[in-house]
């Protein structure tokens, strides 16, 4: 289970070298398509919708397949994106691509998942979980920044350049060292969809899509920020992203540990860096110390956002392990959608200097539908079994 679990995570730092690599070149790529910023970031938040709408019927869909099967289509469809959108394609062809992967984005990830904690301990299927979802924190430290640097070095297509390399890699890996896994036990489609009709689930994905919409209307926007409030260029937007990926490590580090202790606690925890980010870059102002240690916090607390929100809401629907975890993704990328669209509205109208404090609204949100949860029924202190 280990091997299938670092697998998995390979094959996440490809999906999110994919889907994130866009927001460190999104400004190189408004300028060579002669559209605004607001514009541009489209090609995220199409991403992410695509994904938010289809992902649990997908993942039903998948669920009777052979699952190297469908973990190898998945990367495959990836690599195909990054080799035509490193040709620089007309503006629609370029989103068109963009989007085609995002159908089989959560399909992998409840996959890798499903395959790593099956049969594994509470414990251990936690730590499984982690280091499946340890790709995201991964990718921000190594592949996102390379990607940023590269774009500034070589052009904005050589980052999709890199991010067709790391799907190549993680579709060799799958192929090669995954064995075949076929589906003995087939859950019915009823089993899995009726915890949409328990309220302490639905509130959970509410919360899920808040928490990764508040950090996604900072983040989303993070080169442009950096570049145009804290004036940086591309070389110093690069380190922070660096930065930000390494204090992002540590966070999902700690932020692992603490689930163990409390699902609810940890989670609002981190969703309260949604709360202290915007206040602390507005008093840093150009102050470039104070700024780079707000940077840092911000990597610590965004970095867990996704291992957080989908322990979350797996606590409240642990016998539907497979659909919970794609339907977290699908909430985590609808708040991604969502959060990125919103904030492009706010650039548009007041400028890039006001994201944080959009994302702040959408924090304090969150944990307002955390507190209703908590009345509604106590959440769980520990980590439910996830096994299958």
């Amino acid at each position: 289970m280990n091997k299938i679990a670092y697998i998995g995570c390979l094959g996440l730092v490809s999906i999110i070298t994919t889907e994130f690599g866009i927001i460190g070149i999104l400004p190189q790529v408004a300028a060579h398509y002669g559209i605004s910023i607001d514009r541009a970031g489209i090609l995220l938040s199409a991403f992410a919708l695509v994904i938010a709408l289809t992902g649990p019927f997908m993942t039903l869909l998948a669920a009777r397949f052979d699952r190297r099967n469908v973990m190898a289509l998945s990367i495959g469809i990836f690599l195909l994106a990054g080799m035509v959108s490193l040709l620089s394609p007309p503006f629609w062809l370029l989103l068109l691509v963009r989007v085609l992967p995002a159908f089989l984005q959560p399909v992998f990830i409840s996959t890798a998942i499903a395959v790593a904690v099956s049969n594994a301990g509470k414990g251990e299927a936690h730590r499984l979980m982690a280091v499946v979802l340890g790709g995201i924190s991964l990718a921000t430290v190594t592949t996102l920044p390379v990607a940023t640097w590269l774009a500034g070095v070589y052009g904005w297509q050589a980052s999709f350049g890199l991010q067709a390399l790391m799907s190549g890699i993680a579709l060799v890996a799958i192929l090669w060292l995954l064995p075949p896994m076929p589906v003995t036990v087939r859950k019915s489609y009823g089993a899995q969809l009726r915890v949409l009709t328990q309220p302490n689930f639905l509130l959970s994905a509410v919360m899920n899509f808040l928490m990764i919409g508040a950090w996604f209307c900072s983040y989303s926007y993070f080169a442009d920020y950096l570049g145009k409030v804290k004036h940086m260029d591309t070389a110093m937007i690069s380190s922070m992203m660096l930065l930000f990926g390494i204090t992002g490590v540590l966070g999902n580090r700690l932020a692992g540990k603490m689930l163990g202790k409390s699902v609810a606690g940890t989670t609002a925890f981190f969703l309260a860096g949604t709360l202290l980010l915007p206040v602390g870059l507005y008093y840093a102002g150009d102050n470039q110390l104070l700024t780079i240690f707000m940077i840092g916090l911000w990597g610590l607390f965004y970095a867990p956002c996704f291992l957080t929100a989908s322990a979350y809401i797996i606590a409240a629907a642990p016998e539907a392990l497979e659909f919970a975890n794609s339907f977290s993704t699908s909430c985590g990328n609808l708040g991604v959608s969502v959060g990125t669209a919103v904030s492009g509205m706010v650039i548009a109208s007041y400028g890039v200097q006001y994201t944080p404090w959009t994302g702040m609204v959408f924090g304090g949100a969150a944990l307002l539908v955390m507190y209703w949860r908590s009345r509604l029924r106590p959440a769980a202190a520990k980590v439910p079994c996830m096994a299958q």
